[in-house]
């Protein structure tokens, strides 16, 4: 007869679940951090990187996806599979070998989330300035009319041309950030009499005015003489930027490095050729820590296209986003693209420690035991998996309808884990799945939110591109911070609630009431 609902099997799924959220329990703040959660959320702060997750970070192996389009939990440690019996020499020259040993955890004492207290009654705006300051804005204002008066010598002078001022430049960005919100078309659409017309907002900056300054904006007007790349009219400002994240959050020990989902739009996507952007971000919070930009700077052979989806391009920028994490014992996860055992060695030697998926198609496989990299003849059960080790790296081949292989030295390769899927009940895995599996799901889940507010402008120029990007990030950051504070207690926004106050302070509306 089967179980009731209230039966030993509940009770034992229940005990499994809660066992789980006591190991990621520093998870839970990213479970609801937009305030919006649907019904996938209730009860269950565990999300998969499932194939159809469109995140970057959750990438697999074309050839072993994960065919279970099912949510996934984790769970309790369980009990290996049979391994296969297989020759070792080659694994044994290599250095490789079955024999495993517990790696302790590296230990990680630094505090992590915010840096500072905020009063209760912070605004909106108040958390956005902790990356973007009344200074920033003020340059950006003294760029502006610099360009705009070069522009005049050199194409004739432009009589409806004032200069601009702080509070429009405030009020310029608040239009801009309302895209984010309402998601029209374009920017422009505010001023229309069409569905996205906003007279709310429309009145306190004509359309043509708006368009002067945005023909006129910049963060740097001239080009010095000592500079040499094409991120020059940008980068004073992602300096800025980071300085703000780094000093206002610290960040939990696991972090994934990925590609974060920016637009969907197939038209803009082609006019995003010229650069790509990667992030590093702490996958309790949602909190992005670092951006990374690398611009094509020409179609030879040290090109973007020379280096795409090629192990050197990919081990530079996670070098790049881990320059200032030497000696923090963070835990960093990684996609096939740049999971390799030489950067894992180097980063260990740095005190980074990793743990990443690994693909025989996308991954830099130098050194590795070829026995691990290719699939057994023989039928595979779910659950199963092979271990070999280096040092304290770890090689996982595990089955789940598909092989999945991953490379660590986070995890100790002796402690065990397990998945639980609604339909298939627990699946047997080393710890370090488990983890991986948990952390990534928040990342999916928090970029699946995450793009939704993203600004909906599409200009033409690159650096213009990674400006609006980059104020779309800080917004999303400014909010974590918010609803991580005790401000967050007293108003309760929700993401889009916050957008709204924001833009409305920007533009320096009294009426700063959330309209949802």
């Amino acid at each position: 007869m089967a179980e009731g609902g209230g039966g030993p099997a509940r009770r034992k799924a229940l005990s499994l679940l809660e066992a789980a959220r006591s190991r990621y329990e520093s998870l839970q703040i990213s479970d609801d951090v937009f305030g919006e959660s649907g019904q996938d959320s209730s009860g269950n702060p565990f999300y998969s990187t499932s194939a159809d997750s469109r995140s970057a970070a959750s990438s697999q192996d074309e050839d072993d996806d994960e065919e279970d389009q099912g949510r996934l939990v984790v769970a309790v440690p369980g009990g290996p599979g049979p391994m296969e019996e297989e020759e070792e020499e080659e694994a044994e020259r290599g250095g490789w070998t079955r024999s495993l040993r517990d790696v302790p955890p590296p230990h990680f004492k630094d505090g992590s989330g915010p840096t500072r207290k905020m009063p209760l009654t912070a605004s909106a705006m108040d958390f956005f300035q902790l990356f973007v300051p009344d200074n920033v804005l003020k340059n950006m204002v003294v760029q502006t009319n610099m360009y705009a008066k070069k522009y005049q010598e050199r194409f004739g002078s432009d009589d409806a041309w004032v200069d601009v001022t702080l509070t429009e430049m405030k009020a310029f960005l608040g239009y801009m950030i309302s895209t984010s919100i309402h998601h029209c078309e374009s920017v422009l659409s505010i001023w229309s009499s069409g569905f996205y017309s906003n007279k709310s907002i429309a009145l306190i900056m004509t359309q043509s005015r708006f368009e002067k300054i945005l023909k006129y904006f910049h963060i740097v007007a001239f080009r010095s003489s000592q500079t040499t790349h094409s991120l020059y009219k940008i980068q004073p400002f992602l300096d800025s930027l980071q300085n703000g994240f780094d000093s206002a959050f610290r960040p939990s020990q696991a972090q994934v490095l990925h590609e974060p989902l920016i637009d969907e739009d197939p038209v803009f996507i082609a006019t995003c050729t010229e650069r790509d952007l990667w992030v590093r971000q702490c996958s309790s919070t949602g909190f992005i820590c670092q951006i990374y930009v690398h611009l094509k700077e020409g179609s030879g052979a040290d090109g973007l296209d020379a280096l795409k989806n090629k192990p050197q391009l990919h081990s530079m920028v996670a070098k790049s986003l881990c320059q200032n994490a030497s000696g923090k014992n963070y835990i960093i996860f990684t996609g096939p693209s740049i999971t390799s055992l030489n950067l894992f060695e180097e980063f260990e030697k740095q005190g980074i420690y990793c743990c990443g998926l690994l693909s025989t198609r996308k991954s830099d496989c130098t050194g590795l035991p070829p026995s691990m990299l290719s699939n057994s003849a023989t039928p595979q059960s779910r659950g199963q998996y092979r271990i070999r080790m280096k040092g304290n790296m770890s090689l996982i081949c595990w089955y789940n309808k598909g092989h999945f292989r991953f490379l660590t030295n986070a995890y100790s390769p002796v402690q065990q884990g397990v998945i639980i899927k609604r339909k298939s009940g627990e699946i047997p895995c080393p710890l370090a799945v488990e983890a991986f599996a948990a952390h990534l799901s928040y990342i999916c889940k928090y970029d699946d939110k995450y793009s939704k507010y993203f600004i909906s402008h599409k200009p033409n120029k690159t650096w213009q591109q990674v400006f609006w990007f980059a104020i779309s990030i800080a917004i999303n950051n400014a909010y974590i911070l918010y609803k991580m504070s005790e401000a967050y207690h007293v108003t309760r926004y929700s993401r889009a609630q916050f957008g709204e106050r924001l833009v409305k302070e920007l533009l320096g509306l009294e009426d700063t009431s959330p309209t949802h």
